[in-house]
């Protein structure tokens, strides 16, 4: 608010400029009860954080009625089962998941063809009623199978692999 015109004025105003915080001597600590000690943990069934997770459910829609499945297998559930392990190597790379994070995926689990009966055989009781949010150990489980190196491969380098042994792919 302007002061009134009798309200005398300094003849030099004092320019405002930037100061930082006070200096604080020690150094942060993780002492509240939610605080994780200095690292992420990891371990079974934890997960893989990463930023901008969300963005999965975007680019499985574009492979809705595009996967090659078994006559007793759901789509929900290949997607579901996938975007867990999508997730996981997108968080490997630090970023958010694009699309060839599910493409990998589904390439691994063989939903987008070429998978031979035995993969076929080994899958369908993994991801039986996955989508199911109750089922979380089984989407973990899902994701564990498949070690980080795969997931550290290009999509065209997974599906060379897919096609020569797909038990290489996965941690059986």
């Amino acid at each position: 608010m302007a002061a009134p015109e009798y309200v005398p004025e300094p003849a030099i105003r004092r320019v405002r400029n930037y100061e930082s915080n006070p200096w604080r001597p020690e150094s942060w600590r993780p002492v509240r009860p939610g605080d994780e000690p200095w690292h992420q943990p990891t371990g079974e069934r934890l997960g893989a954080p990463g930023p901008d997770q969300g963005y999965v459910y975007v680019l499985a829609r574009w492979f809705e009625g595009h996967l090659q499945l078994a006559h007793d297998e759901n789509e929900q559930d290949a997607l579901v089962g996938c975007i867990g392990v999508a997730l996981k190597r997108a968080s490997l790379f630090g970023r958010a998941p694009v699309v060839h994070d599910l493409t990998a995926a589904l390439t691994i689990w063989g939903f987008l063809g070429d998978a031979p009966p035995d993969l076929i055989a080994y899958r369908q009781p993994l991801f039986a009623e996955v989508a199911n949010p109750q089922h979380y150990a089984e989407q973990r489980r899902i994701v564990d199978l498949v070690p980080e190196d795969v997931l550290r491969l290009t999509p065209d380098e997974i599906a060379e692999r897919h096609r020569a042994d797909w038990r290489s792919l996965l941690a059986v």
